[in-house]
This record gives structure tokens, C-alpha cells and sequence, in this order.
């Protein structure tokens, strides 16, 4: 048992080693499919609304000049927020109304299609869905796959493409909210919030939303895992929570040379210089589950959750006070 548990253990591994190295092609076969010509068609159009040529884009005066894009973790499945999260962003909405939430946007996936969307993770999604016992280990496989999609929005060879993909995705989800506003007297404020890979992503994205809209950009990261390189230069500010029992979070730190102290050039660290980006201790939260940034159970003697507890915390940042409350 010893040996063949050691076997299954190294053919396991290297699986996901194989796994891993086709990870980029979804992305590549995108990009060549349509995603090309998608990009270019969708830039020239939002350029041509920024400098005021589009004459058929229409904005009320009472727009709301605040969008919130939520990207979920790698646990994530669908372009669907968990009820967890759902519950967090019903509250947050409450408490900042001048803003939209957006929360339909996958990010681990280059043309937003739910896990479940794709052959050849259909039946695992299926079975995950309804699993109990050895069969949540299904889950587990998943979100390997999603951690994969992270790397490879990191990665300095196949990440200018599929960040890019991500951020036509997260301006189409604000336009279905309302049209997005375009006077670039009155810059949007943008507030991208991810949690676990789900930063990495929104960092990813940063750049190529502060091209092509006129937005001020803020990033706030639930337990983030993430490099140094992607949107710390464009991002007026990046907010990271990390939880005191969430041992996840301090992978970034690890695997990404960008983050490491003596790389001093990197954007990471300029904007750690420039007080651009703080951390904060958001208390015991743990990365997943119950007891996450977002969970139900009750985190201190007074009654208050870790969703709630993690929500006074977040309604305390000062990117709120930026936010102009539009007109009536």
C-alpha cells in the first residue's frame, strides 16, 4: 500500500505538471478563434466614446460614476458569485449605494464560460456539484485547474492575452449594469475586488481597463494571491486583507521573485514605497469556507460573522470618501 500509494502520489503530480504546461492553450485558441478581432473592434469602439465620436452612445446624467467588479477565488465554478459572497455584496451594495456591483465575471476563463461550459471539465463539474465522501476531491481538481488559469495570468508570455480577455469581460459586465460613462472631466471610479487568484486576475486586468476607460482604479484583495508585476502601476491604490489563520495568502509572497523585498524595482515594491499599497489584518479568517472573509459563523463574542466583520472593515477604506455620489 506504502509503494503504490507513493506511485499514485508521483503519476498524480505529474498529471498536474502536464496539466499545467496546456494550460495556456484555451487562452491561445481564443485569441486565434475570435478573441483577436474582438479586442481590437471593442477597443476602437470604447476610444471612440472616450473622445466623444460615437454619437449613438447615450449616458443619463444621474449615471452612477462607480462600479465595484467582484472576481471570485479558484474554488469558483461559474460566473456566479457563492452565496457567501452574494450575501457580502447584497450588504456592501446597501451600504455604498452611489455604486454598481458587478459579479458575473469568471475569471478563469479567457471567453467567461463556466467551468461546467467546457467538455472536458463538464463531468467533473457535474459529479462536484452533488459530491460527498472521496468524491470531493473533484472539487479539489477543479480548482487546481483555476489555480492554473492564475499562473498563466501571471505569466509574462500568455498573460498580455488573457488579461486582456478578462477586461473586455469585466466592460461588457459593467455595461450591462448601465453605459458606461465616458466624460473624461469625471473619471469612473473602478473598484476591483478578488479574492485568492481572483486579485491576481483583477491586477492582471487593471491595465488594459485604465486604457481603454477613463477610470481612477482601486483594487482590494481578500487573502490575494498574486504577483507583483500587473496593475501597480496604474492602480491609485491596492487594499490587501489577509487573515490571521489563512495560510494561502502568503504564497504570493513566496513563489513570486517580484514580491520578494531586495527586487526593489518592481512595481510591487515602488508602490509599497509610495504608500500605494497597504496591508491589513483582517482578524481570524481562514481562506475557504465558513470562517473565510465572507463567512456565516460567528467570529467574535458580540455575534458579529467574519462576512461581517470583514464588511466594517472594508466600508472603512478611504476609497469611499472619492466616490462622488451622482447627481439626482
Amino acid at each position: 500500500m506504502r509503494n503504490g500509494g507513493l506511485k499514485l502520489f508521483g503519476f498524480t503530480g505529474f498529471l498536474l505538471l502536464i496539466w499545467g504546461t496546456f494550460a495556456p492553450v484555451g487562452t491561445i485558441v481564443w485569441w486565434l478563434d475570435r478573441g483577436s478581432e474582438k479586442l481590437e473592434k471593442r477597443s476602437r469602439e470604447l476610444a471612440n466614446r472616450i473622445n466623444g465620436e460615437d454619437t449613438n452612445s447615450h449616458v443619463t446624467s444621474n449615471a452612477s460614476r462607480c462600479y465595484i467588479v467582484f472576481l471570485p477565488g479558484v474554488g469558483a465554478e461559474k460566473n456566479e458569485v457563492s452565496p457567501r459572497e452574494e450575501a457580502f455584496l447584497d450588504r456592501l451594495e446597501q451600504d455604498q449605494p452611489q455604486c454598481l456591483t458587478v459579479r458575473s465575471v469568471f475569471p478563469y476563463s479567457a471567453a467567461n464560460e463556466n467551468i461546467g461550459g467546457q467538455q472536458v471539465f463538464e463531468f467533473l463539474w457535474k459529479v462536484s456539484e452533488n459530491a460527498e465522501g472521496w468524491l470531493k476531491l473533484t472539487e479539489r481538481i477543479l480548482e487546481v485547474r483555476n489555480v492554473w488559469r492564475m499562473a498563466v495570468s501571471a505569466d509574462n508570455r500568455y498573460g498580455p492575452i488573457y488579461n486582456q480577455a478578462i477586461a473586455l469581460t469585466i466592460v461588457e459586465q459593467m455595461e450591462k449594469q448601465q453605459p458606461i460613462p465616458t466624460s473624461p472631466e469625471e473619471p469612473i471610479q473602478l473598484i476591483l475586488m478578488g479574492t485568492s487568484g481572483g486579485a491576481q486576475v483583477a491586477l492582471g486586468a487593471a491595465p488594459y481597463l485604465d486604457k481603454w476607460l477613463p477610470v481612477e482604479i482601486s483594487v482590494v484583495s481578500f487573502g490575494g494571491v498574486f504577483d507583483g508585476n500587473e496593475g501597480f502601476d496604474v492602480a491609485k491604490h491596492v487594499y490587501h486583507f489577509r487573515g490571521e489563520r489563512d495560510w494561502v495568502e502568503n504564497i504570493g509572497g513566496i513563489v513570486f521573485p517580484s514580491r520578494w523585498r531586495w527586487t526593489v524595482g518592481s512595481p510591487y515594491n515602488r508602490a509599497r514605497r509610495d504608500d500605494r499599497y497597504a496591508v491589513y489584518s483582517s482578524g481570524p479568517h481562514e481562506h475557504q469556507g465558513e470562517k473565510s472573509y465572507f463567512g456565516r459563523e460567528v467570529a467574535k463574542n458580540d455575534g458579529t460573522t467574519y462576512a461581517e466583520l470583514m464588511l466594517k472593515q472594508v466600508n472603512q477604506l478611504p476609497i469611499w470618501s472619492s466616490v462622488n455620489t451622482p447627481s439626482k
